[in-house]
């Protein structure tokens, strides 16, 4: 119950990080790239500060380090280059179909158990969240799909699914989560000057003071500390299982849009909802 608990805890964070980056990205006009660049970096301040406080040390780690980074960059790059021309719902689809793939396929990698109620529980939660968002079903609208965006959102779900199988390996969830702010964070900013022209955090003329305290927000409490609390779990949890878990996040945070963003509730959402939290808990027994 206790491991349920902080499971479904670490999902509200991750789905929270999606409204925020909605609310700022959406309502208030700041670019993705900004508002990603910005997350990690404010989370790497504190955590930083967080882990020299507990005397924890600044250890890198190895080339399990190095792998964790490469894979946070890659799912904050790919979902902020996917977020330009990617509807908002084929998007989700496309991560979290590539994050199941990629974790299901280390937890075979690894030998992990994995009984028939695992599987079925990964594809009726996997079938919810095509009702609720596959295109021209009512989630999300139709249309021609821009490959290189779609290539980009798939590039972020397996860095997503990478990064969460390093998770596993991890004795000090809190300290490992930092260094990986840490190290990714500088070369966020250099990068986002690569691709943008400019260095995001200084010159990017679309902030607003409400924008970024969104930005800074998502980054030190729902990614930071949700991060933190996500390699907490992931032993517990197995590589399977933690898959099939991420597949509340969208349903959760386009619950959290009804309640902050006034999004309207529909009959589809409520359906799919039932379907994906049945699913998700199907896959969560043992047996």
């Amino acid at each position: 119950m206790r491991l349920l608990l902080l499971t479904a805890i670490t999902m509200t964070a991750f789905a929270a990080n999606s409204v925020l980056n909605r609310a700022a990205v959406g309502g208030l006009g700041m670019d993705a790239m900004s508002f990603g660049v910005i997350r990690l970096v404010s989370g790497a301040l504190a955590l930083g500060v967080l882990i020299a406080w507990q005397k924890r040390g600044f250890a890198i780690g190895g080339v399990g380090r190095g792998v964790a980074v490469a894979g946070l960059l890659a799912y904050i790059f790919g979902f902020s280059l996917a977020y330009r021309g990617l509807d908002a719902g084929l998007g989700a689809l496309i991560l979290f179909g590539v994050v199941q793939i990629t974790m299901f396929g280390g937890a075979v990698v690894a030998r992990e158990d994995m009984p028939m109620t695992r599987w079925l529980g990964a594809g009726l939660a996997l079938a919810g969240l095509v009702w609720l968002l596959a295109p021209g079903s009512g989630g999300s609208a139709g249309g021609a799909v821009s490959v290189a965006h779609a290539a980009a959102m798939a590039a972020a779900g397996l860095g997503w699914g990478i990064y969460s199988l390093q998770g596993r390996k991890e004795s000090d969830a809190t300290q490992a989560t930092a260094m990986n702010f840490i190290l990714a964070a500088p070369v966020a900013v250099l990068l986002s000057w690569a691709l943008a022209g400019e260095i995001v955090i200084g010159g990017a003329a679309a902030l607003s003071g409400q924008g970024v305290a969104l930005a800074v927000v998502s980054g030190v409490i729902t990614s930071g500390l949700g991060y933190a609390l996500w390699y907490a779990i992931l032993p517990g949890l197995g590589a399977s299982r933690a898959a099939v878990a991420q597949l509340t996040v969208p349903v959760i945070a386009m619950a959290g849009g009804m309640a902050f963003l006034a999004e309207p509730l529909t009959l589809r959402f409520v359906g799919a909802a039932v379907l994906v939290i049945g699913g998700v808990l199907v896959s969560m027994r043992k047996a």
